[in-house]
Order: structure tokens, then sequence, then C-alpha cells
């Protein structure tokens, strides 16, 4: 810890953002005579959640990856559909391997600063940013703020949001009961209600997976309702009886089209979660984090505002008319995955969710969810939408 009370940039937040930021900083020649620091009141050093993503080779995560398979299936109640992912390749990365990675990276670096404290207030005066914290104020040039908005919960009403909220159990079993080849990224077959729920399988060996039980929904639900759907599905279609879980994750992310990007000033850029950078259909997070990041950094070295052109307006709308589905009908959701993993290659369809598609790409993927609903919402939405 440093005993400076200013930093030429302050990041707010050790979580994904964060550290991807700092490690991209630390690594540029542009910032090597600049001092940085990342408050958080947590040290980071417990495992609390599984990050999954997809990309091609080669990439600077292969050597943290706890897993990764070049197969997956998504299972509806009428048919199971087999991807074949080549190029791409499917990874999976435990936080804390990710966590203990930065950070040892980091603290090689004397213009890095690590602060256990916690922020109570953030203000932009003039040419500095306060950044006031239990224990003292620090000032900033730039400070890059991971917190979600105050007021989200009041004005989110206002906008398109439900939950990606779910629990997973990491179990192991005595015996091979896997197939370690392939991850289920969506299987609808187990439902709680006429909502949009489903189990995701990442088997990392023949004798431990992660089984999570994932909503798309607004309303939340118990603990309980989590454990009652993964120990079914663990018995009625993996076929498992005896097992020990080993670890547990839980998690809520926000799918919204709510205006984080408002929040942005000169001085302070809303980051991760709390700048919106979760995709808004998805929940996907990984990769567009390294994207954003990458933006930031490029902004920086041409003096321009950080969070200058941040996003892209199409993948906004589109991602608005998915959700608008999604809260109007939330029983369309199987369909809805159905459709698109069954009638797009993989190549377009990740193209589409990484926002690389090209515009005849993304009339296919639109065709291929063509329906009343989806009309109907794209209409709403259309002519309120600057492209």
């Amino acid at each position: 810890m440093s005993n400076n009370t200013h930093f030429d940039y302050i990041i707010i937040g050790n979580g994904l953002a964060g550290l991807q930021l700092a490690l991209k900083m630390a690594s540029n020649a542009f910032f090597d005579n600049k001092q940085i620091a990342l408050i958080d009141s947590s040290k980071k050093n417990v495992n609390d959640k599984t990050w999954s993503f997809w990309e091609t080779e080669p990439s600077q995560w292969n050597n943290i990856s706890h897993k990764s398979w070049n197969k997956a299936s998504v299972i509806t109640s009428k048919k199971t559909i087999d991807l074949e992912l080549k190029p791409y390749t499917y990874k999976s990365i435990r936080s804390i391997d990710f966590y203990k990675e930065a950070k040892n990276r980091l603290k090689q670096n004397p213009n890095i600063h690590f602060i256990i404290d916690s922020v109570k207030s953030v203000k932009e005066e003039n040419d500095n940013v306060f950044i006031t914290t239990k224990e003292n104020t620090f000032t900033t040039s730039h400070a890059f703020d991971s917190r979600i908005p105050e007021n989200f919960s009041e004005y989110s009403k206002q906008s398109i949001s439900i939950t990606q909220h779910f629990k997973g159990w990491v179990i192991k079993t005595k015996t091979d009961v896997f197939d370690d080849s392939k991850v289920i990224m969506m299987d609808y077959r187990l439902k709680d209600g006429n909502q949009t729920t489903f189990t995701y399988v990442l088997p990392f060996s023949k004798t431990e997976a992660l089984v999570e039980f994932t909503y798309f929904t607004e309303q939340l639900v118990n603990d309980e309702s989590y454990d009652e759907y993964i120990k079914n599905y663990i018995k009625e279609y993996l076929k498992i009886d005896s097992y020990i879980i080993i670890e547990t994750e839980t998690g809520q992310i926000p799918m919204t089209n709510f205006p984080f990007d408002k929040y942005n000033t000169k001085r302070i850029t809303k980051i991760g979660t709390g700048g919106g950078w979760v995709k808004g259909s998805t929940g996907y997070s990984f990769k567009h984090t390294e994207k954003k990041v990458a933006k930031i950094i490029e902004n920086i070295k041409v003096n321009k505002t950080p969070s200058n052109n941040l996003f892209k307006r199409k993948y906004k709308f589109y991602d608005k008319v998915f959700l608008k589905v999604l809260k109007d009908e939330n029983h369309k959701g199987e369909w809805i995955f159905q459709q698109f993993y069954a009638k797009n290659s993989v190549e377009t369809m990740f193209k589409f969710l990484d926002e690389e598609s090209t515009f005849f790409e993304e009339l296919k993927i639109m065709w291929s969810l063509s329906s009343w609903s989806f009309i109907k919402a794209f209409l709403k939405h259309f002519s309120k939408t600057s492209f």
C-alpha cells in the first residue's frame, strides 16, 4: 500500500473490469510514469464466480483457463443441437485464478498500488476527482468506477430490465460419469413453471463438473429453489445418485438497456457491470470487458475522453428488442434460443454476440428469430433508435 493520496488514475473495484484495465495499463509504455491505485474492500482471495467465454487462438488467457472445449450442446424440449465450435474454443476461468494472476503481475510494477478500503463517495471538482473512503480521501485526474449507480434500482424500472440469476454446484463423483469433451450451454428440459430457466453444465473432468440452474426473469427466487432444481437435474438428467458438493457459486447479473453510459463524465468513467459492460441480451461480460478496456486505452493515448465510443448503437438496439420480447413473453426464451442456435452457423452466432457481425449476418440472425413478437418489438423501438 502507498502513502500517496494523489494518483494519476484510480480504479475502484478489483473485479474483472478493474483488473483487466490495470493489466492493460501496466503493459503499455504510455503509462510507465503514471501512478495507478486500485481500491477495493476485498482482497479477492476467494473463488466467487466462474467466467466462461469463447475465443479464437492465440489467447492471453490460456495459462489460467481451467478447462476448454471444442464442442457444445443446446438441449430443448424438442431437440438437441450439437455444435462444433471451431474456429472458436469455449473456455472457463475460475475467478480465483484470474485474481491471483492479475495481482501477481501487477505487484511487480512499482507504479501500481493496491488499497484495501471501502469507497464512500466519488466527486468531480474542477480538474480532479475526490474519492472518499472509510479511512482516507484520495484525489485523481481520472477515476474508473465499477460501482453500480446509486439510482439504478429506482430508474431501472423505466428501462427494459430482467435479471440473470443463478446458483451452481461443483460436484465430484467417484466414477467417470461426465463427457468432458463437451459443454452443455443450455438445457431447457427442466423448468420452473412457464419461465425462461435452463441448466448449464461445465464438465471439468470425467468426475467433476459445475451444474448451474439459471433464470432469465424479473423476479428472484429463494435459495432453496435453485437447490431443488440442481438436485433434480443431477438425478433425473445426469443420472447421478452419488456425489459430493465441493464448491457453490451464486450470482445476479442485470440484463437491461438502462443508460449506464450517461453516468460517464470527462473525469469519471463507469466500468464493468456499473458501466453497462454486461451484454444486455445474454449477460456475457468477459470478452466485452477486454474490448472495452482496449478502447479506453486507445482513447487515453490520443487524448480523448476514455468513454468515447465504447458502445455500438445497433447492438444496443438488438439487445433492446430481445429484452422486450423476453420481458413481455418470458416463456418464449426456450424457443428464442432454439431458433438462434439451430438456424445459424457457430461463426455467425458468435460474431453477432461478440458485436463483430456484418449487416448480412445480422439479417440472418433476425430472420431466424422472425415471429410476431419480434416484429412488434422491432417496430416499436426502431423509430426511437438513431443509428
